[in-house]
Formats: structure tokens, sequence, C-alpha cells
């Protein structure tokens, strides 16, 4: 259901974040992890990249999407080209948490993701989605925004169906960004 016409198949790419950098998080992003995120997007966006230039050379086309790409539609900026989440979940390299998060089948939720849409037809095995989330609410009491709403995503479902980005990024301004 891509918006890239005759580019319909896609390839996931998923980048698993530093152990040690993640578990230096306390009460609030660190330095380290803001830097390391950024680094591994830049990671990401190049292997898109030269995925990208590769599938040329054999005479295909390629859209790459960016690991933090938004588009600024209407002053709203929380929106991507197109839902890595999706894309990685229906490849079944996972799914997507009641917190709107992609939870990696065996990395959880440290992981960064792009995806590369093509008109290369890869063959691919149509896996069922299943939601890595049982009965617990754990993340939506936690959540200092309130943004997450308790829903499991199911594919046709709308990101803002589980989860509200504008109160979450309004909640992160207030509470870090004198921080960095």
């Amino acid at each position: 259901d891509g918006p890239f016409g005759e580019k319909s198949y896609a390839v996931s790419i998923v980048v698993k974040l530093s152990d040690a950098v993640v578990d230096e998080i306390t009460d609030c992003p660190t330095h380290t992890y803001f830097h390391h995120y950024r680094t591994v997007n830049a990671f990401i966006d190049r292997i898109l990249l030269q995925a990208g230039f590769l599938l040329e050379t054999e005479g295909y086309r390629y859209i790459p999407v960016g690991a933090s790409q938004s588009i600024n539609k209407d002053g709203w900026n929380y929106n991507g080209r197109y839902s890595h989440k999706k894309i990685a979940s229906l490849a079944g390299l996972g799914g997507i948490g009641k917190n709107s998060l992609f939870l990696h089948r065996e990395h959880g939720a440290r992981v960064r993701l792009g995806t590369l849409f093509t008109d290369c037809p890869f063959a691919y095995e149509v896996k069922p989605y299943s939601s890595p989330c049982n009965g617990c609410n754990l993340c939506v009491e936690k959540c200092p925004s309130g943004a997450i709403n308790g829903t499991l995503w199911q594919e046709g479902m709308d990101r803002e169906d589980v989860f509200n980005p504008e109160k979450c990024s309004e909640y992160m301004k207030k509470a870090y960004q004198k921080n960095f």
C-alpha cells in the first residue's frame, strides 16, 4: 500500500543500538545516547543509499526513506514518509507494541529502522502479524506524558489510534530540552 507506484517492494533495515549506551539511560536520555542515535541513523541512511545504488546498476529504481525523515505537512511534523515499523513488522522482524515502538523479536526496542522501496521483484514470504505485547500495561502506566493509549496495533490502524506523538513531543521538550 506504499505511495510509490511501481516501487511496491520494500526492504527493511534494522540496526541494533549499543546496549552499553542504552543502559546508561536512567531518568532521561544522555548526550551519548543522542549522539549514538544520530550516528546510527546516518549509518542506516548510508546503507539505504548504497543498496539503492546497487539496485540502480542492475536497472531497478529505488526510493530510500531515511531513518528519521519526517514530513512537515500543514505544520505537523510527527509523521515520516512511510512507517518503518509497519514494514519491519510485516517482514516478520518484530511487531509494534502498545507504546507504538517497534519491538524487534530479539533486541526489543533497542533498534533503529530504515526502509528502501524498489521495483526489484524480491521473493518474499507473507507472515501473519502477531503483537509482541501480552496482557501487560506497564508502558501505559509508566508513560509520564500520558501519550500511550494502550491499544494493540493492527494493520490498517493509524499511529494516533495507539499513541499521541504531539503529547509525547510536548512533554519531552518541556522536560528535557533545557538539558540538550
